[in-house]
């Protein structure tokens, strides 16, 4: 059987030759491609791809492991600590980084990056070197590098730092694959001879004139945001070419490099052609007039996926690239649609179902909030300071703050204790941590005789459904009911599911409508759960249309100011909300209310329980992303005024 019967008779071989021809391109040339994603958890499928590059990479080129809290002078470089106490004197040594100059640096966990060592890693791909200046010495070496990140995140971890994922060209899902994947067609996969002859022909490969037109509108149709994206598939396309021993990067190349470079930053799919003929789709003339099939591609490259895409683009939808002579132009164009095709045929099934659906495919991730720890969490270096009231000594650096200094200590110190390592006060380091903290979503519960009672049995199916959720994230809920006079803690904060849903059920409905008393329950428990050292999630489930006003006097107009005026507190309490409009057509006051608390708004007429809490649940990733962002602000988060 060949390789292409191969892949075509398995999903997942091609998913897996893609991988390793990924891999190969990076062999080729890491410094251009900036590296790989590799989306899967640690097991077999990873480690077997990991192999495979290790095997395509010259034998004299290293592959180095960095651990996702890497200290700065071991990632970029800094003092030897222990040549310095030898010596008597600082003494440079080279960082992680420069050891992997001209190879690979394998990044286990590269979710959970923090943003400090994110951003070291973006300047040395930026500048192929890396340095430092610190402790009274500086120095600079180069770091040609590339980087494969491997993506272990689920559901309630964070995305991969944008930034470095915009630096590395490929994309891979592995995370369905079997480990038998791709084994009939190993053989017409890229090998290591062939890395190291495409290494020295890759500086000879011309490029077409229409390739790097045709590449970017390609990107612009498939909605891809980056200009990087653009030039690392034209990288992509000369080391294809070099591994398929062409001078000229052909076609084959160019649809390689779209299906593994373009197709995975997709964001749209490519617009359709509103005024193509409407016999083109039963055979007639436009048919006649489609242009010719693209020659099969060269046997030392993997053939592109069937074209699923529906028709070629119009004259009118086309964009002319670039300065481009007329021939040259519709060269380019019948290019760029042969990329396209080939992009989106790559497209995996769920992007496509995410693209057609006009979603993204952005990972939510954790809301709590990051804070200082003095006892456990993730290291981010150290202070000068003193290891009390629980503080943690960090010796290395203890001893590194004190190592310059020795030979001034020495010649200072009385006889008989020169050979001692002198540390004084200034010397001493403690460590920084940083921990997430946990989470405790308050429901708070419109139960008066404004919200009929089969809205209110949609509300309480919607919190059964989420409590299911915040239980297997371990996160703590709460539920607080008004109606009547006034408002009632229902649940303290508490991660016990069979509590919680026993307390919903036996919430009553009717009477009054209480809303500035709701919200000022909701504003205390919020603060007191704060000063526990955990992040509060405010969901308010009303109509907003409030009739008891805070004192506990009926009246619509006090009510209503009321109401305004506790909003506004959660507003200026900065506290992640989203309100839920529970009357049968999307009320403004209920917008109102929204807009003052500066909370996500969702309008659900006519919803079952498991659409609220679909919505619930979108909107909640979306606030609560932007709430735990350093630059979030109240004034930031104006609420948008949704249907539904």
């Amino acid at each position: 059987m060949s390789a292409a019967q191969a892949i075509a008779a398995d999903p997942g071989d091609a998913v897996w030759a893609d991988a390793v021809w990924a891999a190969a391109l990076l062999a080729v040339d890491p410094q251009g491609l900036g590296g790989i994603v590799v989306r899967a958890s640690a097991g077999p499928v990873r480690d077997r791809l990991i192999a495979t590059l290790r095997q395509l990479l010259p034998a004299a080129e290293p592959l180095r492991r960095m651990p996702a809290h890497i200290a700065d002078e071991r990632l970029l470089g800094g003092l030897d600590l222990a040549a310095t106490l030898a010596s008597g004197r600082p003494v440079a040594q080279r960082g992680l980084l420069a050891e992997a100059d001209g190879g690979i640096v394998l990044l286990p966990m590269a979710e959970r990056l923090p943003p400090s060592t994110v951003a070291r890693l973006c300047g040395v791909l930026d500048r192929a070197e890396v340095g430092f200046e610190r402790d009274g010495i500086g120095a600079r070496w180069p770091a040609r590098i590339g980087i494969v990140a491997c993506d272990e995140g689920t559901a309630d971890d964070p995305p991969l730092a944008a930034a470095l994922r915009d630096r590395l060209a490929f994309e891979v899902d592995l995370r369905d694959l079997s480990v038998r994947a791709g084994g009939d067609a190993a053989a017409a996969l890229p090998q290591a001879s062939d890395v190291i002859a495409a290494r020295a022909a890759l500086a000879s490969v011309t490029v077409p004139e229409t390739l790097l037109p045709a590449l970017c509108a390609t990107a612009l149709q498939l909605g891809v945001p980056s200009l990087r994206a653009c030039l690392q598939a034209l990288h992509a396309a000369r080391a294809a070419a070099a591994l398929g021993a062409c001078g000229t990067v052909d076609e084959a190349a160019a649809k390689l490099a779209a299906r593994l470079v373009l197709a995975p930053r997709a964001t749209r799919l490519p617009p359709a052609a509103d005024d193509e003929p409407a016999e083109a789709t039963a055979g007639g003339p436009a048919e006649a007039e489609a242009p010719a099939a693209p020659p099969p591609p060269s046997p030392q490259l993997p053939p592109s996926p069937p074209n699923d895409a529906a028709g070629d683009r119009s004259e009118a939808q086309a964009t002319p690239p670039f300065d481009l002579a007329p021939a040259q132009q519709a060269d380019a164009q019948a290019l760029e649609d042969r990329l396209v095709d080939a992009a989106v045929a790559a497209l995996p099934a769920n992007l496509l179902a995410a693209l057609l659906q006009g979603a993204g495919s952005s990972q939510a991730g954790r809301v709590g909030a990051l804070v200082a720890s003095a006892r456990g969490g993730r290291p981010l270096g150290t202070r000068r300071g003193s290891p009390r009231s629980g503080a943690r000594l960090a010796l290395v650096e203890t001893l590194r703050a004190a190592a310059p200094w020795q030979a001034l200590r020495r010649r200072a110190a009385p006889p008989g204790s020169a050979g001692l390592i002198r540390v004084t006060v200034d010397d001493l380091r403690v460590a920084r941590l940083q921990q997430r903290s946990a989470t405790a979503t308050l429901f708070v519960i419109d139960a008066s005789g404004s919200s009929a009672l089969h809205r209110l049995a949609e509300a309480k199916g919607a919190i059964n459904l989420l409590l299911a959720d915040c239980y297997v994230r371990r996160d703590q809920v709460a539920v607080i009911g008004f109606r009547g006079a006034g408002a009632e803690l229902l649940l303290p904060p508490t991660r016990s599911l069979v509590r919680a849903k026993r307390c919903l059920a036996a919430l009553p409905g009717g009477g009054g409508t209480p809303l500035a008393a709701g919200i000022e329950a909701a504003l205390r428990l919020a603060e007191q759960v704060r000063r526990g050292g955990i992040t509060p999630l405010l969901v308010l489930l009303t109509d907003g249309r409030a009739n008891i006003a805070r004192d506990g006097k009926p009246g619509r107009a006090r009510a209503e100011e009321d109401a305004l005026a506790m909003a506004r507190q959660v507003r200026a309490a900065r506290l992640t909300s989203l309100l839920i409009d529970t009357s049968q057509q999307p009320a403004a006051a209920a917008q109102r209310l929204a807009a003052a608390m500066s909370a996500q708004y969702r309008a659900l007429p006519h919803a079952g329980a498991a659409a609220v809490k679909a919505a619930v649940t979108a909107a909640f990733s979306a606030a609560t992303r932007l709430a735990a962002s350093p630059a979030a602000s109240p004034a930031a988060r104006t609420p948008p005024r949704e249907g539904p």
